[in-house]
């Protein structure tokens, strides 16, 4: 998810190593016809790919450098993201990103951080969703590809309940991208900080 407006920092979220913090993103936008709505517990980012602000990289992993050739390319157009090394293609997934009214980003980034388990806490309430982990609003991993001034860009995993968003390819978040647990699990395993992230229309 990416976040449209995040009023204020995020936290980090739970890893082995990590203390578990919060991740603030803006409120939801209405439901999508035809579709169930967000799920209760799941305040702001329950919006398919939903814009959210990321949790903060540790210092140690911001640091972190690159010994493969490895990128990640998103094509919004075709809805995929695909990990490649040397012009092989190691993975490629379906993804839901973000809205015409807030698009997700185009160009060329890094990954800035990952998290696991990261927290989302709302812009308006500033409270933490207790919901962490596979049915949390931003899944179980967080990789952040894209920081402005006020919004905060990742590749997050998607509670049940959201699914649908990914299996259709829809562009319904703030920016952000949405894809199915074991999927981003799978690339989160894969890339390191500072892997190129080219998000192509």
């Amino acid at each position: 998810m990416t976040f449209r407006s995040v009023a204020g920092l995020l936290a980090l979220a739970t890893t082995a190593a990590l203390a578990a913090p919060a991740v603030r993103a803006i409120e939801p936008p209405p439901p999508v016809p035809g579709f169930p709505p967000a799920p209760a517990t799941a305040s702001r980012p329950a919006q398919a790919g939903g814009s959210t602000a990321l949790p903060a990289a540790p210092a140690a992993t911001a640091t972190a450098a690159i010994t493969s050739n490895r990128e990640i390319v998103l094509e919004l157009g075709k809805r995929t993201i695909s990990l490649i090394e040397g012009g092989k293609v190691l993975g490629k997934w379906p993804v839901a990103i973000g809205d015409p009214g807030t698009p997700t980003p185009t160009g060329r980034y890094s990954i800035r951080n990952k998290v696991v388990n990261p927290q989302y806490q709302s812009t308006k309430s500033g409270k933490n969703n207790p919901t962490i982990g596979p049915n949390g609003p931003l899944g179980d991993r967080w990789i952040g590809f894209h920081t402005t001034a006020r919004d905060q860009f990742g590749i997050h995993g998607t509670p049940p309940a959201w699914a649908w968003a990914v299996h259709q390819g829809a562009a319904v978040t703030h920016g952000c991208v949405r894809m199915l647990g074991p999927h981003v699990r799978a690339l989160f395993e894969q890339v390191d900080v500072g892997t190129p992230v080219v998000v192509k229309r």
